[in-house]
């Protein structure tokens, strides 16, 4: 099994329970909406489009998706309730894959990308970043990977505990130098130490708190360049936390985020305790980013690789 590949059918029963809630209320709206409809018509494709709009897929991800039915219906004649709900799966699969949702392949076994691979993460107080973090070294430590942490969220005292924390449950060493110092340096810092000691990955945490736009693309800016001097194609990957709970702010955040920084990967937490699951087509659609994961519960393993094929299943199937 390698380092990706851990999708079971364990995993695909958290990933339908941490979903329920999203489901039932996307599927619970179509089904009252479909109540005494004989065929897909104008009016019912009206009515979801406004559920998909109150279940957070967002205003221009619907009208594109709501194109894409009626054009469907209007070619290919689909006139029942559960035609519907099964062109709605298809085009909702066919959006993600069109916005590089593509599943995510065993890459640290591949041998031409990069070691050790370095992963900067991004995101907002209380979004679940330092949690994404810890749970993140847990899964690649289990499958016999070496991991380094760096506890660049110094301006929070907070943040700095909370990784070493997820470090020692995790089993794997952790870079600080405590509240108030320069992020840069501890990101410096823990890829030297990683360099030096062949791990296989090093994920730096950042601040989630900085007073505007200006100051969080210097800092980013600047632990790019410090990390650079040990490693020139480093980081390898910038990954925006979101918390899905939040809806549309999620999707202010990644705007505010993708204009400060490249963010080249997303993790979308916090899906299990919302109605809004929607949120991951429609932050997938306008900014064209890999989601990466998804957090779908507590547990280490809740954290999953996102499954396009499977994530779409758990939502709109009956």
């Amino acid at each position: 099994m390698g380092l990706f590949d851990f999708f079971s059918k364990d995993k695909k029963e958290s990933l339908d329970k941490g979903l329920e809630k999203s489901k039932e209320s996307i599927l619970g709206k179509i089904s009252r909406t479909l109540i005494g409809k004989s065929k897909v018509d104008e009016e019912v494709l009206d009515n979801l489009e406004e559920i998909l709009i109150s279940s957070d897929v967002g205003v221009e991800t619907t009208i594109k998706i709501i194109r894409r039915i009626e054009e469907r219906v209007a070619r290919d004649k689909y006139t029942t309730a559960d035609e519907l709900s099964s062109l709605l799966r298809q085009e909702v699969a066919a959006l993600l894959t069109e916005n590089r949702s593509t599943d995510v392949t065993d890459h640290f076994e591949t041998e031409h990308l990069p070691k050790p691979y370095v992963i900067m993460v991004v995101g907002v107080n209380g979004a679940g970043k330092t949690t994404t973090i810890g749970k993140l070294a847990a899964q690649f430590h289990k499958r016999g990977k070496k991991v380094i942490l760096g506890a660049g969220d110094t301006f929070r005292a907070a943040a700095v505990d909370q990784l070493k924390t997820w470090g020692q449950r995790a089993g794997v060493p952790v870079i600080e130098h405590g509240m108030n110092t320069d992020p840069s340096a501890v990101a410096y810092d823990a890829v030297k130490q990683g360099v030096e000691q062949n791990v296989d990955v090093i994920i730096i945490d950042t601040a989630g708190r900085l007073h505007n736009k200006v100051n969080l693309m210097n800092e980013l800016t600047k632990i790019k360049r410090v990390v650079q001097k040990f490693l020139p194609d480093a980081p390898h990957e910038v990954m925006l936390v979101l918390d899905g709970s939040t809806g549309q702010n999620a999707v202010i955040q990644a705007r505010e985020f993708t204009k400060a920084t490249e963010v080249t990967a997303l993790t979308i937490t916090k899906l299990d305790g919302t109605a809004r699951g929607g949120v991951v087509i429609g932050i997938s659609d306008e900014f064209k980013i890999p989601v990466k994961y998804i957090g779908v519960g507590e547990k280490i393993d809740d954290l999953q690789v996102f499954n396009k094929s499977e994530f779409v299943d758990s939502l709109f199937k009956k």
